[in-house]
């Protein structure tokens, strides 16, 4: 186990044995009735419920690289699908930020990473056989309000979402927290 992981399990003995947990008990209903897909990079980790006034027990926030809906079947829409149905949500917000890091990733060089950490070259021509074109998929997505807006629109014409929520798209500054809608 590395150093920073045995740092985190230590910090969490003392946050368990000091009952620091109490000031973050809430439900599992978010109070707003909002859900939030946004990106997984860190400097958005605080940033954005401080930016949006958030509080724990809010709003139900699911992250991804990009904060895309890649595959209308996946793991984000199967999110969206419980926060929907069983959990209240009526409103989405789909959070994307300004310097994201996914706009310019580029899959050749991502599977060369992959090589010479020695993922097996039979591996990746199983996986793009008989899955993904890896390259494609590990490619960025250029635009950020361009991938806002499609993940907006694949979210707002999913055939199990009913046509009752709200689905809206934004970018945030990832410095000062500045939100534009797209």
């Amino acid at each position: 186990m590395n150093e920073q992981v045995k740092k985190i399990l230590a910090y969490n003995k003392v946050f368990v044995d000091h009952e620091m947990y109490r000031r973050y008990a809430t439900t599992k209903y978010p109070d707003r009735k909002i859900a939030i897909l946004s990106c997984m990079d860190t400097r958005m980790t605080e940033l954005l419920p401080a930016a949006l006034g958030i509080q724990n027990g809010d709003v139900k926030l699911i992250k991804n690289a990009g904060g895309r809906v890649l595959h209308p079947y996946g793991s984000v829409i199967f999110s969206l699908l419980v926060a929907i149905y069983e959990l209240g949500v009526d409103t989405v917000l789909v959070i994307g930020h300004d310097d994201c890091g996914g706009r310019a990733l580029d899959g050749k060089d991502m599977i060369e990473k992959m090589l010479e950490k020695g993922i097996s070259d039979d591996v990746i021509k199983h996986v793009e056989a008989n899955h993904k074109n890896l390259e494609e998929w590990l490619t960025g997505f250029g635009d950020i309000c361009t991938s806002v807006q499609g993940t907006v629109d694949i979210i707002k014409e999913h055939p199990l979402i009913h046509k009752d929520v709200e689905v809206l798209g934004f970018v945030m500054n990832p410095e000062t927290g500045a939100m534009r809608s797209i």
